[in-house]
């Protein structure tokens, strides 16, 4: 018997209704039954069910600067300069106050429709910049608000050992991200024990970037690591390719699709600055592009040209890096808007005929799986029963059907339209908040004068 009766969903590429789903006790989908008939003891969901998207790239703890470094300051103002706000909020971080954070925008991302996050985890050390006694504590803490939230959790712990190109020496903030290698696989280890009391998590690892990662740094993880999702950094600033090309006489991108195995499972977080070659080298490695507009566009750092990317069949995801906004509607319309102002058009990124909203779901769910190394992406037997509810009575979603049910969610109503969300068959959003929003905020308020006080 069927656990759900959802009036409408999205299944295999089509809108069906009465959709009936029936999961295991872990949240995994046993059977879907399009045109089912009501039956006593089954709940009746009313709106349009979609699956979860997956947010592939956060750092849960910027979300308590979030608002407070959009003021210029004399020297101008640049994702670097940016940075030094965001190490004066790190110097700060405790596992209690990384956790109370965490939940937040983790609370904030179910109510937004996303229903699994990979973490970049990168504050692994205590303020003096050594490790703690439990190398895994601050992880603890992400793994604890995922639980306390109820959202799918990839943890990626962050492999930084520089503070720039050629070795470059660490600036005092960044000693709370450092190891080396061995301490590295040391904290990999202890996450992964620790992420054993979340039943259904994942992990993998995330070499920061170039310039904090060495070649040879980079290539051992990679090693070490193979079959594991492996995220890093790359082509995010005009700057940060200019010093790459500088230092190892290649651009990024071009040098990890050279010189390492990149494919499914690989996420090039930004990959905003590629030329053509590098478009279609990335988009044939089968790796994903992890794009973040909304953060991409509040830090400057420009436009990933998504049209000539998808145009060759590249895979992408959209996450909410700095959690400055969190709405997963806002980063896919971020991502289409940020294509018409370059190219003066619209609807650049959807085929002819087809609506906007729902080429960018679909490319946005395909990646989720091997990114996340989650059975997410779909509503379908053997996928987590992880699915967004849409209000069809929300003001912008009146007499609508099908896909513009999409392009009204995604280009008017945003998050507004997210009714009810679930994570391996239990609701953890209902009436647009989280189930327990009250604790979770209250935390959050608590924990804040630690952090920008």
């Amino acid at each position: 018997m069927p656990r759900a009766l959802v009036d409408n969903a999205l299944v295999g590429g089509t809108w069906r209704r009465n959709v009936g789903l029936e999961w295991d006790d872990s949240g995994r989908i046993l059977s879907i039954a399009p045109d089912s008939a009501p039956a006593q003891g089954v709940e009746r969901i009313a709106g349009a069910a979609v699956p979860g998207l997956a947010n592939l790239h956060s750092h849960t703890f910027q979300r308590a600067i979030a608002g407070v470094s959009e003021s210029l300051g004399t020297g101008g103002d640049t994702f670097w300069t940016w940075r030094q706000a965001m190490y004066r909020a790190v110097e700060r971080l405790t596992p209690e106050n990384l956790r109370a954070v965490a939940a937040l925008a983790f609370a904030e991302m179910l109510e937004g429709g996303f229903t699994a996050v990979a973490e970049f985890h990168y504050i692994h050390n205590g303020a003096d910049g050594k490790p703690f006694a439990d190398r895994a504590a601050m992880a603890a803490a992400v793994i604890e608000a995922a639980k306390e939230t109820g959202i799918g959790l990839t943890l990626l712990p962050v492999f930084y050992a520089h503070g720039g190109f050629g070795g470059k020496p660490l600036e005092t903030a960044q000693r709370r991200f450092t190891s080396d290698l061995n301490g590295f696989a040391k904290l990999v280890e202890a996450s992964a024990a620790a992420l054993k009391a979340l039943p259904g998590a994942a992990w993998g690892v995330a070499p920061h970037s170039l310039r904090a990662v060495a070649p040879d740094e980079l290539k051992a993880v990679a090693r070490d690591f193979a079959g594991k999702p492996i995220h890093i950094h790359a082509a995010e600033q005009v700057r940060e390719v200019e010093e790459c090309v500088a230092a190892l006489g290649r651009r990024p991108v071009e040098w990890l699709l050279d010189e390492l195995p990149v494919g499914r499972g690989w996420c090039l977080v930004h990959a905003t600055h590629l030329t053509d070659p590098e478009v279609k080298r990335l988009a044939g490695s089968g790796a994903a592009a992890g794009l973040c507009p909304v953060t991409e566009a509040n830090l400057g750092d420009g436009i990933f040209p998504a049209a000539s990317y998808l145009g060759v069949g590249g895979r992408l995801g959209v996450g909410t890096d700095s959690n400055i906004r969190i709405d997963a509607a806002e980063e896919l319309r971020q991502l289409e808007y940020s294509q018409r102002l370059g190219a003066r058009a619209r609807n650049v990124l959807a085929a002819p005929g087809r609506s906007t909203g729902r080429v960018l779901f679909d490319a946005a769910l395909a990646a989720s799986a091997d990114a996340l190394a989650r059975p997410v992406g779909a509503l379908a037997p053997g996928k987590r029963a992880d699915f967004a509810v849409l209000d069809l009575g929300h003001v912008s979603m009146q007499d609508r059907a099908g896909d513009t049910w999409l392009d009204s969610w995604i280009f008017a109503a945003g998050k507004q339209a997210v009714r009810e969300v679930w994570v391996g068959g239990r609701r953890v959003v209902a009436q647009g908040r989280h189930v327990a929003a009250d604790r979770i905020r209250s935390a959050y308020v608590r924990a804040l004068p630690q952090l920008i006080g």
